[in-house]
């Protein structure tokens, strides 16, 4: 917003000089041009900046999954939030043309997994929760489950799993 404001004074000043290097003041010239490179020298931080942000929401869709944890989505703007629904539902789009019948999750095994079954504990109430072979576990708080990997490891992203390391 600062940055804004100093463009916008910056953008008046010139056009109140250019005027009067219209009626003949030449010597107005050079502080205009010299306005004139600030203002684009912000308008490029600020595009830096903004790429910098959409880069990091883009990268919390990997990381969370597609809901967003209250704390980080209360630092978010109305149009970086709808910016994430829609690239949130782009991804999906995708993922579902590719893959077959029932698609293909992109956001699962970021990093290769060493076994396919891993043992979890739960750190807060989620419910039940059903497996593969129609298997439905309970996953309260502090209870130990050993899963397929591939299954949980979207609440493990989410913060209702923790992974337990042997």
């Amino acid at each position: 917003r600062q940055a804004l404001e100093e463009m916008r004074a910056l953008y008046e000043r010139n056009q109140a000089d250019v005027s009067e290097a219209k009626s003949g003041r030449t010597d107005l010239i050079f502080l205009i041009r010299f306005r004139h490179c600030c203002l684009l020298r912000n308008q490029r931080c600020l595009l830096a900046y903004l790429y910098d942000r959409l880069l990091r929401i883009r990268a919390l869709r990997w990381e969370y999954g597609s809901v967003l944890p209250n704390t980080i989505q209360f630092h978010m703007s109305a149009e970086e939030v709808e910016w994430f629904n829609r690239y949130k539902k782009s991804l999906a789009t995708y993922m579902r043309s590719v893959g077959g019948e029932e698609g293909l999750d992109l956001t699962q095994d970021i990093k290769p997994p060493k076994s396919l079954y891993i043992e979890v504990r739960c750190l807060k109430d989620h419910g039940e929760f059903e497996i593969d072979d129609g298997t439905t576990i309970l996953l309260k708080k502090n209870s130990q489950h050993f899963l397929p990997r591939w299954k949980c490891e979207q609440l493990i992203r989410q913060g209702v799993l923790e992974h337990i390391l042997s």
